[in-house]
């Protein structure tokens, strides 16, 4: 093919091979540049992997819990071998059919570590690469403390994806990587803190979300502390100890290993992005104006390295968008509203649109709508805690939906057709539900904020 192509693309995670499949699928000619595996940390140390180990673990909590189903599975045990074996084996065939899509697409995989030289030209090695456009899809990194040194008892995710179970652990960030990990150990015998500093776990979400969740992993036996400040962590060759101040008092928690999953950084080092001119903010991340594109023309940037949110299914659609862009189409806006948000721990916790706190700083005359899990038949069968909560304008559309339970990663998507549409409650409230199904938490939550209750108060 050359070293001229129509776009190269810097990093092939979620962002960057959205980017790559599609123009490609458009016609245009792709280089695709990437230091480690196609498939970025979503593929190899996130998304994917974590969820499978979620998975074991819930499968662990099913068997624990089998007899109150009236079915014997007497002294359950975990073979972590085997659940890493499992891990990787789907982490591999993911692999290997994204390597057969792009080579399919016949996009070029470049490998090594992209360095700008101009706005129209990438070094790779000895190779110089041309491209009418490109596109920054360098990713993130886990972020760590500044005053804790990485090692065999401080961590980040990727460490803890491959270590054994720890006998006792310290979480610091109860957001959704943080409560991912404090509930898979929890679920394989781990003695977990989980330590947050704003007042609720998952604190991005509505309060009522942060405040479940730390009720069902509090009566997991996982320790929750929220609204908690780390003053002084020592580590040791064999344990970590960590003093944490909360509502005015100070203990001293010790265990085996502490995670740091207090956010992730984006990653341009090595890049030499300001050869191309592009520029980055005072956090690091690069500077995008409408369409993604950079302070250099005809360089853009997508997914974790922008201030978008740092999602995987963001990345996908940003990448996508830009490629339509180059491809000459005149693709929708990102509807970043519209965009769901899932915390995969067991209860997962699941939303789209605004809390009510944001729609009341926005001005709407917020109206909600909660239905608790104990109303729906199938929950009742599963056992399931939880619940669905809409917020909505009181004389308008649905404006945000959350909720907590198992396996409302599922249930959210018909929300975020009710938010990216502007549905009425009146609207949604029309369409029935099967019975009895998880999905009629939205149904009888559509149905009372209408004012139509059945199941509910």
């Amino acid at each position: 093919m050359g070293d001229a192509f129509d776009l190269i693309v810097l990093g092939a995670g979620t962002g960057g091979y959205a980017a790559a499949l599609r123009g490609a699928t458009l016609g245009l000619s792709v280089a695709l540049v990437e230091r480690e595996k196609v498939g970025g940390t979503c593929l190899h140390w996130g998304c994917i992997p974590t969820k499978a180990l979620l998975h074991s673990a819930e499968v662990l909590d099913t068997i624990n819990e089998a007899s109150h189903f009236g079915v014997a599975a007497d002294n359950p045990r975990f073979d972590w071998d085997g659940v890493q074996q499992y891990k990787e084996g789907v982490v591999g065939k993911m692999f290997k059919g994204l390597e057969g899509l792009i080579k399919a697409r016949k996009i070029e995989v470049v490998r090594g570590e992209g360095a700008m030289r101009s706005p129209t030209t990438v070094a790779v090695g000895d190779r110089q690469l041309t491209g009418r456009n490109v596109v920054i899809a360098t990713g993130s990194a886990p972020k760590m403390i500044p005053t804790l040194t990485p090692g065999p008892r401080v961590i980040t995710s990727n460490e803890a994806l491959s270590m054994g179970v720890p006998r006792s652990a310290i979480v610091l960030g109860g957001g959704s990587v943080g409560s991912e990990f404090a509930s898979l150990w929890n679920s394989f015998g781990s003695k977990v803190t989980l330590v947050e500093m704003l007042p609720t776990l998952v604190p991005l979400e509505d309060p009522d979300c942060g405040k479940e969740l730390a009720k069902q992993f509090t009566k997991r036996g996982i320790s929750v502390m929220t609204g908690a400040k780390v003053e002084d962590v020592n580590v040791s060759d064999d344990r970590v100890t960590a003093t944490i101040a909360t509502n005015g008092k100070t203990q001293t928690v010790e265990a085996e290993v502490i995670l740091v999953a207090t956010g992730r950084r984006p990653v341009t080092e090595g890049a030499a992005l300001d050869a191309a001119g592009v520029q980055l903010d005072d956090r690091g991340f690069v500077t995008i104006k409408d369409g993604f594109e950079t302070a250099a023309s005809g360089v853009f940037a997508v997914g974790d390295v922008i201030a978008t949110p740092g999602l995987a299914h963001v990345s996908f659609a940003e990448g996508m968008y830009v490629a339509e862009l180059l491809a000459g189409l005149n693709p929708r806006p990102i509807d970043y509203n519209a965009i769901a948000r899932v915390t995969y721990s067991a209860p997962e916790v699941a939303a789209v649109g605004l809390t009510e706190a944001q729609a009341r700083e926005k001005g709407a005359d917020v109206v909600t709508k909660s239905v608790n899990f104990n109303h729906i038949g199938r929950a009742v069968i599963l056992g399931a805690s939880g619940f669905c909560k809409i917020v909505a304008d009181k004389s308008g559309a649905v404006l945000g939906t959350h909720f907590v339970g198992p396996r409302v990663s599922e249930l959210v998507a018909e929300a975020i057709l009710a938010v990216g549409w502007e549905a009425m409650p009146e609207e949604v409230s029309q369409f029935i539900h099967p019975h009895p199904s998880m999905s009629e938490a939205f149904g009888e939550a559509t149905l009372a904020m209408a004012g139509r209750p059945l199941h509910t108060a």
